[in-house]
């Protein structure tokens, strides 16, 4: 088994001791794990560069990975469920999101009970560190990734760093998400590039080698933030005399030293849902095992799951013989290990999860994440010529290998320009025949994080700002419907309800322009004459992309050469401007707003006729027709569409209802859809009043 030991560095009661029904108390667990893989087993064989990483006596590579599991303190109270979390740039979410809990600040690392939800069905919860670059500590859990030494010599190549400041600054970390950067090689690096463009797509414009260097201002802290003072020499940081402006997209190409193997990430992950699901009487932790194991992960790590599902890593090292790389067939020596997946607002895209100077918190700049394939079947790219799909190679390990799969988007996916990808082919006319052991969920008007009616304005935790007030919709009854739903088609053959997103056969997926043409003429913020729409010049575009000579082996030549672009589809949009296809809570299907995937850039912040990356807006109706009309807005007030607060209640209940008996939300959520759309009437009313 490839865990070979755990550290256990606290265990305490779970919410203060506090009983969940049935299931009764839970207990938190943290520490570390040390795996020691096989560099030469079939079930490591796509790891990138895992052949150069040092090995111990034993010939297997050895790396650390931190892990908290909350599970009941008697396992037989539990359901013998495991849920295996694949944490979001170091920080443990599944739990508050679930549970509905406020997410604790970036630096507690406090796990909110909320509700119960997971806990009152007697789930446990495993998160795993797997990011190399993740600053390590009790709030933020990672992993400590074996360095790349070919021949047991340190190498140097080209890494790529992209930077998007929504202030400006002079000085910033060579790292995405303010991670560990890779240290450039040389500092006076005369081949090193500054590249920047004025928006998503545009040209590129390199800025003159004497206008910046790898530096940071005097008196500066682990924050990238200068106290001036003069520059300081540093590999791990850029500093551009004239400043980064607020709304550029900058990106640094140069030559890194220390690559890590940061493919281990996803073995790690893999390996310790392994090693706790098998029963185990001398292991510190759950003893028992488990019988059934589910992947979680959202945005960044639910395009972990997808980059997994694509390299056929559902199967680890264990079994009656290890495989090695000549002797053996696919399936040889390795067992499954998730029965079922939920990557939740990944979209199309994989990710920097796999390959030499990987980051993987990038997820904007075009790479290996943004490459074909981006659906479940194999089918040939139109575009590239590429014949490929998701679950190819899971399904060349056998039928066990391929576990099932329910995908969960926000309509914040489709306006970033990948999300339709994942069932519409690369001709944007097509609509792609689903695979038997997927769904595909859109959340309809929802943005990449359920919002609420009071979390309207403000900056993000990356400093940036919307135009529009942010969208109101709370999606969190349906993807704990997707989880539940997921458990009993992995567990007892109940399949779930038919997939729900955009299609091309029913127009319910259109062309962006389309899209924007149509939408209504709604005031910005109320103000006449003031409607701000996406510019359709400046949204986000998925191109073909050449990698390089050397991509096949996990490096790439930088800048990424980027040819034909993919059609790019939005779900269309009714007379109200919210969208008409996917599952369609009461917020948009007796709504009291317009509800969008998409917002704009604050003024404040740089660039206002772009995109906001992953948020999206809400446009509250007018309470009586009066107020509407001295709005200008196109839209029928409240009191135009219902008869008053008991029409709008009834009208809500039945919609909820019937979304519980279709399976799209769970029964015991009906009371929480209703409550959550009675509020959002609520409000418009009281803000209109």
């Amino acid at each position: 088994m490839p865990v070979i030991a755990a550290r256990i560095t606290n265990r305490e009661p779970f919410a203060a001791g506090q009983s969940f029904g049935d299931c009764g108390e839970y207990e938190r667990i943290d520490g570390v794990l040390t795996c020691a893989v096989n560099p030469g087993h079939l079930a490591n064989a796509a790891i990138v560069d895992l052949a150069y990483a040092p090995r111990d006596g034993d010939g297997r590579v050895r790396f650390d990975a931190d892990f908290t599991l909350v599970a009941p303190i008697d396992p037989a109270r539990g359901n013998g469920r495991l849920l295996v979390e694949a944490v979001n740039r170091g920080r443990r979410r599944m739990i508050p999101f679930f549970n509905r809990a406020p997410a604790p600040p970036i630096d507690s690392p406090e796990l909110p009970a909320g509700d119960g939800f997971l806990q009152r069905r007697g789930y446990s919860v495993l998160s795993v560190g797997w990011q190399w670059d993740v600053y390590r500590s009790a709030a933020l859990i990672g992993l400590e990734a074996p360095p790349v030494l070919p021949d047991g010599r340190p190498v140097t190549g080209q890494c790529c760093v992209e930077i998007r400041p929504h202030i400006a600054e002079n000085t910033r970390r060579l790292a995405n998400r303010e991670h560990r950067p890779y240290p450039a090689a040389d500092l006076d690096d005369p081949g090193a590039m500054l590249l920047m463009r004025d928006w998503e797509d545009g040209p590129d414009t390199l800025l003159p080698r004497s206008e910046w260097q790898f530096g940071r201002e005097d008196g500066e802290g682990n924050d990238g933030a200068g106290a001036g003072g003069g520059i300081i020499p540093s590999a791990g940081h850029i500093y551009l005399a004239d400043g980064f402006q607020p709304g550029k997209i900058y990106r640094v190409i140069y030559t890194a030293a220390n690559p890590v193997v940061v493919g281990c990430g996803m073995l790690a992950l893999r390996d310790a849902a392994a090693w706790l699901r098998a029963p185990n009487p001398s292991r510190p932790v759950a003893p028992a095992g488990y019988r059934y194991a589910y992947g979680y992960g959202i945005s960044q790590s639910g395009r972990l799951l997808r980059t997994m599902i694509y390299l056929g890593l559902n199967m680890h090292e264990g079994g009656p013989k290890e495989g090695s790389l000549d002797e053996d067939g696919p399936s040889a020596g390795a067992r499954a290990v998730f029965d079922g997946l939920l990557p939740h607002v990944a979209g199309g895209r994989m990710g920097e999860f796999n390959h030499r100077f990987a980051q993987p918190s990038c997820q904007s700049n075009p790479g290996f994440g943004h490459q074909f394939p981006f659906a479940d079947n194999t089918l040939t790219d139109p575009l590239t010529g590429q014949t490929d799909g998701l679950l190819r190679r899971l399904r060349a390990g056998g039928a066990d290998a391929v576990p099932k799969i329910i995908y969960t988007n926000s309509a914040a996916e489709y306006w970033r320009g990948d999300g339709c990808l994942t069932h519409i082919d690369g001709t944007g006319k097509v609509d792609l025949a689903a695979a038997d052991e997927t769904r595909h969920y859109l959340f309809a008007g929802a943005q990449h994080l359920p919002g609420a009616p009071e979390a309207r304005d403000g900056a993000w935790p990356d400093g940036s700002a919307g135009a529009h007030p942010y969208n109101a919709v709370d999606y969190i009854p349906l993807l704990r419907a997707a989880l539940v739903n997921l458990d009993r088609w992995a567990s007892e053959g109940v399949a779930p309800p038919a997939s729900r997103h955009p299609r091309r056969d029913d127009g319910t997926a259109v062309r962006q322009s389309e899209y924007l043409a149509s939408w209504p003429a709604i005031p910005s913020r109320g103000v006449r004459g003031s409607r701000r729409i996406p510019s359709l010049p400046r949204l986000w575009r998925v191109r073909e992309l050449d990698l390089g000579a050397d991509a096949g082996a996990g490096i790439a030549a930088y800048p990424v050469a980027e040819g034909r672009e993919y059609p790019h589809l939005a779900p269309a949009a009714d007379a109200d401007g919210n969208d008409r296809a996917g599952i369609r809570l009461p917020d948009i299907a007796v709504p009291v707003g317009t509800h969008t995937g998409w917002n704009l850039r604050h003024p404040d912040t740089g660039a206002p006729e772009q995109l906001q990356s992953m948020q999206g807006s809400t446009h509250w109706f007018a309470a009586t027709a009066a107020m509407r009309r001295a709005a200008g807005d196109p839209r029928p007030s409240l009191e135009e569409r219902y008869a008053g607060r008991d029409d709008y209640a009834a009208r809500t209940r039945a919609v909820a209802e019937q979304l519980a008996a279709d399976g799209y939300i769970l029964e015991e959520d009906v009371e929480l859809v209703v409550s959550n759309s009675l509020a959002r009437y609520d409000y418009v009313m009281g803000q209109e009043a």
